[in-house]
Order: structure tokens, then C-alpha cells, then sequence
């Protein structure tokens, strides 16, 4: 079993790793590239079983808990784009922004104990969870992929982003559903219009509106780019930004930060 004090020792390697794995795809090595990341990856989920067994719970409950997970799925995310599409910057910048929410759990530490609240108590707990954050991180590289497309002036990234957000949207789309039939099991109705709820929403149908005006070709590259941005600041919204709205204090997703 593992402590979250432990944290910053498999996190320090981890990423260690993960920037080794950029390294090498920047200097086009592909096979150590994937290797490095991937042992990289191995550590991190090293801890998240321990912890998982430290804390007789999944470790999904606080804010920092998902930003565990958040991590985790960047760093796959990036080294799946690098398999698939063979962006030597990909792994670099997914690896930061992994880091960056590495650096917010070691700097930012919580308490994490073993209680988790009678709702939480479900078997949608983990797949929901889980089917979010990836669908999170993997818009996260579509966002880093149109960042790069406005800054060099380019639409090459352009089909690659598609996929990125049609997959992300289904994922998405299935957070969504799973916590209607969560709620449902837990409180007796599908959906209550909280303001997480409304949130999703509100990125759901950005991401949406993206899928629609790049089907019917009815939009630019830079709009299709601001479009992935805007779906980005909805998902932090919907994540933590709504613990700070004054409805957040009469929310039914608060649980612990």
C-alpha cells in the first residue's frame, strides 16, 4: 500500500520519464520514445494501484485525485497522437501540461481519506469518473493542436484534431449518460440542471456545434481552432471552476476538494 506522501518520488520519476520519451521523439527516435514513456507511465500507475489499496477506495474523490488521473490520460494521450500522427512536439507539450498538474498535487497537497460519501458508493463511480477524464485529456491535445495551428499560420494539424475531438466528444457523451443513470440510481431523476450538470452541458454542445460546422464545411481553420479552445474552458469549468460559482455551495457533484 501506498501513501500520498509518497507521491512526489513516483511523480518525480514518472516525469523524468515522460520528458526523456520527448526528448527522444523531438530528435525522432521512435522506439525510445514510446519506451521511456510508457516505463514513465508504468510508475504512475504503480501509485495509483497503491494508493487505490492505501485507501480501500478509488482514488477519485478530491479535486487533487482527479487531477491525479487527469495526468495520467495527458501522458497517454500524447504518446497515442505521437503513434498515430508521428508529431515530434506532441510529447513535449503533453508532457507539461501532465506536469503542470503534477506540480498542483505536490504544491497543493489534500487529505485524502477513506470516506466516500453514499453517492459515491455506486458501481458508475469509476467508469464514470474515468470515461471523463479521458475524454478531458484528450481534448487537451486537440486544444495543444490548435494553439500550434494559430501560431504557425496552418491547417496541417486540422484532420488530426478532428479525431481527436470526435473521440473526445464520444467519450463525453458517454460521462454524460452514465451520469444520468447514476444520478438517476442515486437521487431519482436524470438530470437536475446543477451547475456541473449545466456545464457539461454547455461543453457537450460546443463540441457538438465543432462536429456539425466541420462536417458541413460551413466554418474556417481558425474559427474550427477557437471552437476547440472554447470547448477546453467549458471542461475546466465543468471540472473545478464551478466550485467556485455561489451555487456551488447547493451543488449535488460537491464531495470533497
Amino acid at each position: 500500500m501506498i501513501a500520498w506522501s509518497e507521491f512526489v518520488f513516483f511523480a518525480s520519476a514518472a516525469t523524468v520519464l515522460w520528458f526523456a520519451g520527448a526528448v527522444a521523439a523531438w530528435k525522432d527516435r521512435r522506439g525510445l520514445a514510446l519506451g521511456l514513456t510508457l516505463a514513465g507511465l508504468c510508475v504512475y500507475i504503480a501509485f495509483i494501484i497503491g494508493l487505490w489499496a492505501g485507501l480501500q477506495r478509488p482514488p477519485m474523490r478530491t479535486l487533487g485525485e482527479t487531477r491525479l488521473w487527469y495526468s495520467l490520460f495527458m501522458a497517454v494521450s500524447g504518446v497515442v497522437v505521437y503513434a498515430r500522427w508521428r508529431y515530434r512536439w506532441i510529447m513535449l507539450f503533453s508532457a507539461v501540461l501532465a506536469t503542470v498538474f503534477v506540480c498542483l498535487n505536490v504544491f497543493m497537497p489534500q487529505i485524502h481519506d477513506q470516506t466516500l460519501a453514499p453517492a459515491l458508493q455506486s458501481g458508475w463511480f469509476v467508469p464514470h469518473v474515468t470515461v471523463y477524464m479521458f475524454s478531458y485529456s484528450v481534448v487537451g491535445c486537440a486544444v495543444i493542436m490548435a494553439v500550434a495551428s494559430l501560431i504557425q499560420g496552418t491547417d496541417k494539424y486540422l484532420g488530426s484534431m478532428d479525431s481527436l475531438i470526435y473521440i473526445g466528444t464520444a467519450f463525453l457523451t458517454l460521462g454524460m449518460l452514465s451520469g444520468a443513470l447514476w444520478a438517476k440510481a442515486a437521487w431519482g431523476m436524470y438530470w437536475s440542471w446543477d451547475p456541473k450538470e449545466t456545464w457539461a452541458a454547455v461543453t457537450w454542445c460546443v463540441c457538438l456545434a465543432y462536429i456539425h460546422l466541420r462536417l458541413n464545411r460551413q466554418s474556417s481553420w481558425k474559427a474550427a481552432c477557437i471552437l476547440v479552445l472554447l470547448a477546453f474552458l467549458g471542461l475546466q469549468m465543468c471540472w473545478y471552476g464551478v466550485n467556485w460559482l455561489p451555487s456551488a455551495t447547493e451543488s449535488m457533484h460537491v464531495y470533497g476538494q
